[in-house]
């Protein structure tokens, strides 16, 4: 014979509150005290008790289910960052659905598929933002897009940003490598459309016009280790500092220093972008700025539910990008 389904009221009855009081923690509103939703939280984890999506629907009208679009999931910041939204949400009851642009990049056809799925709103990732922008929203959804302008126009009342500092972070690679002596430094840039490419490009330039230091011309890749390899084999020979606008185009970077000669710190010294798990483990450990993946994750989905919840857009965000220095650079 099958289980008995654990009920809410088997849960009010084990935390010792009212059935009303576990259907307020179900729905995470905001009007329980933190000891009672502990409690009420901890007879939920020990009867093992799943709330019931579709009849949560129909009580509330929400599914309780946000998409996330991206143009990819092959960069390794898109799939970090939907393995931090995926962690966030999981954490608050919602399920996920996902959906990738393809060649087409047509994120109004992305919108309506989620649309026909029920979710209750949706987050938009890094390159996919760009054209979000030009797409016809479908009215009620509620989006949070990762990696605009905080004053970007996406044509509807309901839409929140958040986005990494990367002009800031490029700033402080670029004052660390001018603090050592370097008169001039290098910057392999990510693909042209990219938000966060030309925000890293933007400090690269602010940096050294503010200390007066040449702009050399600069070099562009495709996010991959690949492309900065091919594109650092083009950088004078007398470059003695490189900035590289992710850890995966440093990485190549490396190689293709290390294949002409050239030592790193000793005789060229290079920073990343992002912090990735393995720069730590490069040869030699990278210096980058780090750009905190989990962090976006939560805040975005913070800032999606909040939305689902009020009806109306939150206030931008900007996440802070703090420089992690390791032994790929030196005076």
């Amino acid at each position: 014979m099958e289980p008995k389904r654990v009920s809410m009221a088997d849960v009010a009855a084990l935390a010792g509150v009212s059935g009303q009081t576990v259907s307020r923690v179900v729905n995470d509103s905001p009007r329980v005290d933190p000891a009672t939703r502990a409690r009420v939280e901890a007879a939920m984890r020990r009867l093992e008790y799943r709330p019931h999506r579709a009849a949560r629907a129909l009580r509330t009208g929400r599914t309780q289910t946000i998409g996330l679009v991206a143009a990819t999931l092959a960069t390794v910041g898109n799939s970090r960052m939907l393995q931090a939204v995926a962690d966030a949400a999981a954490s608050r009851g919602y399920a996920l659905a996902v959906v990738t642009l393809g060649p087409s990049g047509a994120v109004g056809d992305a919108f309506e598929q989620l649309r026909e799925q029920g979710v209750d709103g949706a987050i938009v990732l890094n390159e996919a933002t760009r054209l979000a922008q030009d797409a016809v929203i479908p009215a009620g959804l509620a989006l949070v897009v990762v990696d605009a302008p905080p004053d970007a126009a996406f044509g509807a009342a309901r839409v929140g940003v958040i986005a990494t500092d990367h002009a800031g972070g490029a700033r402080a690679a670029i004052e660390h490598l001018l603090a050592r002596g370097h008169a001039r430094v290098h910057h392999i840039a990510g693909p042209e459309g990219s938000f966060a490419a030309a925000e890293r490009e933007r400090g690269w330039r602010e940096a050294l016009t503010t200390a007066g230091a040449d702009i050399p011309d600069l070099v562009r890749g495709d996010w991959s280790s690949a492309s900065g390899f091919c594109v650092a084999r083009d950088l004078p020979a007398d470059a003695t500092a490189v900035f590289a606008a992710n850890d995966q185009m440093a990485l190549g970077a490396l190689r293709a220093l290390a294949e002409s000669g050239r030592r790193v710190p000793d005789d060229v010294s290079v920073i990343g972008f992002d912090d990735i798990a393995d720069s730590a483990d490069y040869r030699p450990p990278l210096t980058t700025v780090r750009q905190d993946f989990d962090a976006l994750g939560e805040r975005a989905l913070a800032m999606l539910v909040a939305s689902i919840e009020t009806g109306s857009a939150t206030a931008p965000e900007l996440m802070p990008a703090p420089l992690v220095v390791r032994a790929s650079t030196r005076p």
